[in-house]
């Protein structure tokens, strides 16, 4: 007997080490104890698949329990009945939230509760409803995405063929029409001011150097003011009649306003007349006896029948009370073999040369 009682104190030890080390493992799957339990009947309207008796209860990702028990529903073998055993604590209602989740590389399902704030009535069975596809895995989600997918393209094959053939033959059209494309998208960059800024080109009115001798000249003092004109006028382009698209005059600048740009000049072409008495700009200090008011009408290209320079002028001399003393039309035209910027601004020239000399002999004649 002495000698047989290690043997059987060794093997108590280890057959009690063996339930502890069971007993452990079934603490830590029942949450840290075999405390107090409550059972919950769920059903899943629908396929659970790899769900297994003993899986993990999970509420709001901390596990609660186990499934202790799986089956179909008798009255409809499309159903699950599963019944879940939780720690008594959790806070489960009669509208927790029931789904089945898959975790970790192999997908181990397990159930899931999520929130709910009925409280159920006390004794009433609780049976919890698990949402529809609750057990559908990711897999099942694709393959019933794909086949939704391959129906519609199924039920849309000739819509989807025509709009197919129809970029096709837009494809080709773009293709055929390269070149002009890339024209469109050049004035585009040009008309919003992107690429390589374009150089403009500013053109002066020459003054007339000509005049004749000055036989008579100017008795009283005079000014001349910017003239008058409509908002067409006030600019640096060269203008058109009928207006048009003039490439060759995309670059070309006046080297003013046109208002401004005859005003000075006819300044420049009195004093070549009788420097003197050159007239005065209103914005000088003193007050002259007379103003040569001017008025452009015309300062254009006119392209309809022969192509011409035309400049038209209404001039008025008024005194110092605003008495208009005297009054004329000075208008003029200058041919124009060929409508480039030079060739425009020469005629311009000759045109104004007329019109400033007319002018002179009139206002000094007047004043």
């Amino acid at each position: 007997m002495e000698t047989r009682a290690p043997y059987v104190l060794i093997g108590s030890f280890v057959l009690a080490a063996i339930i502890a080390v069971f007993g452990f493992v079934y603490w830590l799957n029942n949450t840290g104890g075999i405390g107090p339990r409550s059972n919950y009947h769920v059903q899943f309207q629908g396929p659970v698949p790899g769900l297994l008796v003993g899986a993990g209860v999970l509420f709001n990702g901390i596990r609660v329990g186990e499934v202790t028990q799986l089956g179909l529903a008798p009255d409809n073998p499309r159903f699950v009945n599963a019944t879940i055993s939780v720690a008594a604590a959790t806070p489960v209602r009669t509208d927790t939230k029931v789904g089945l989740d898959f975790q970790g590389l192999t997908g181990v399902p397990v159930v899931t509760l999520e929130g709910g704030l009925i409280v159920a009535k006390s004794g009433e069975p609780l049976t919890l409803i698990a949402e529809a596809g609750a057990g559908q895995s990711m897999t099942q989600a694709a393959r019933d995405a794909l086949r939704r997918v391959d129906t519609v393209l199924e039920d849309n094959s000739g819509p989807l063929k025509d709009t197919i053939a129809n970029l096709k033959t837009f494809s080709d059209g773009l293709a055929r029409n390269t070149g002009k494309l890339d024209g469109i998208l050049a004035g585009l960059e040009k008309m919003t001011g992107g690429g390589t800024p374009v150089q403009k080109v500013a053109y002066d009115l020459r003054t007339p150097q000509n005049l004749g001798p000055a036989g008579k000249t100017l008795a009283a003092s005079l000014a001349i003011p910017e003239p008058t004109a409509v908002a067409m006028l006030q600019t640096q382009r060269m203008l058109f009649a009928p207006s048009g698209d003039n490439p060759g005059f995309a670059e070309f600048l006046w080297a003013d306003s046109i208002p401004k740009l005859v005003q000075a000049r006819l300044i420049d072409s009195f004093e070549n007349y009788d420097i003197a008495h050159a007239p005065l700009r209103t914005s000088d200090l003193g007050q002259a006896d007379y103003q040569l008011l001017i008025d452009i009408r015309r300062f254009r290209i006119a392209t309809d029948g022969e192509t011409r320079v035309e400049i038209g002028l209404s001039a008025r001399i008024v005194d110092k009370t605003g008495k208009v003393v005297a009054s004329r039309l000075v208008e003029t035209s200058e041919k124009l073999d060929k409508v480039e910027p030079a060739t425009a601004v020469a005629a311009f020239d000759a045109a104004f040369a007329r019109i400033a000399k007319e002018l002179i002999g009139w206002t000094v004649q007047a004043v």
